[in-house]
């Protein structure tokens, strides 16, 4: 009889499916999507501004050295770099998977999926939008601030969220786009905080017997 999965895990196996489960339904309400939900001049307006900053990875750049420069202890500075690195791995890990992917922007397109062949321009992400590069960098980031200050992370995803909303009200992303770019940016931010960031366990200074 085969033993019990770990509730590690299961709790992988869950989130697995749960993020596998999101993504197919973001994609059937691709279309319902783009035809309802649009604002073509999201960012002529002052908020709208402020949701595009947030994914825009030098912003985070500087946020994280300004950070690392206040914070005299070794966890605060770990934590800085954290949310400078994070956001740039996820950023770098949405155009690998622009290049594998290679589906268009909804705009050109009428709001119809259409992959660009790999022999046209096979390194150049110009023109693709899954996953969303401004997505993924401001949920990483997201994340991460939400560890570091965690009675505030209603705000920090919050703002996220908005990030992603305004890329679909511009039309500029699918529905799916922002969904897979959440994931995978949460997925990065995760990672590395749990390997870097989360202390180290107790040593037992028993001996041993």
């Amino acid at each position: 009889m085969e033993p019990a999965p770990s509730l590690p895990a299961r709790r992988t196996l869950l989130l697995g499916l749960g993020a596998v489960a999101l993504v197919l339904v973001a994609s059937l309400a691709d279309t319902w999507a783009y035809t309802h939900l649009s604002l073509p001049r999201v960012y002529d307006q002052g908020w709208g501004r402020l949701l595009r900053t947030l994914g825009y990875l030098p912003f985070w750049l500087l946020v994280g050295f300004a950070f690392y420069r206040c914070t005299t202890t070794r966890a605060g500075r770990r934590q800085s770099i954290l949310l400078m690195v994070a956001p740039t791995l996820s950023g770098a890990l949405s155009e690998v998977f622009k290049l594998l992917v290679r589906r268009e922007r909804p705009v050109p397109n009428a709001g119809m999926y259409v992959f660009r062949a790999f022999s046209d321009r096979p390194f150049s992400t110009t023109g693709f939008g899954m996953p969303s590069g401004d997505v993924i960098v401001a949920v990483a980031a997201s994340v991460i601030l939400a560890r570091v200050w965690p009675r505030a992370r209603v705000l920090w995803y919050g703002l996220a969220v908005g990030c992603a909303l305004a890329r679909v009200l511009s039309r500029a992303h699918f529905l799916s786009d922002v969904t897979v770019a959440g994931i995978l940016g949460w997925a990065v931010a995760d990672t590395l905080w749990k390997r870097y960031a989360s202390p180290p366990p107790p040593h037992d200074p028993s001996p041993a017997t």
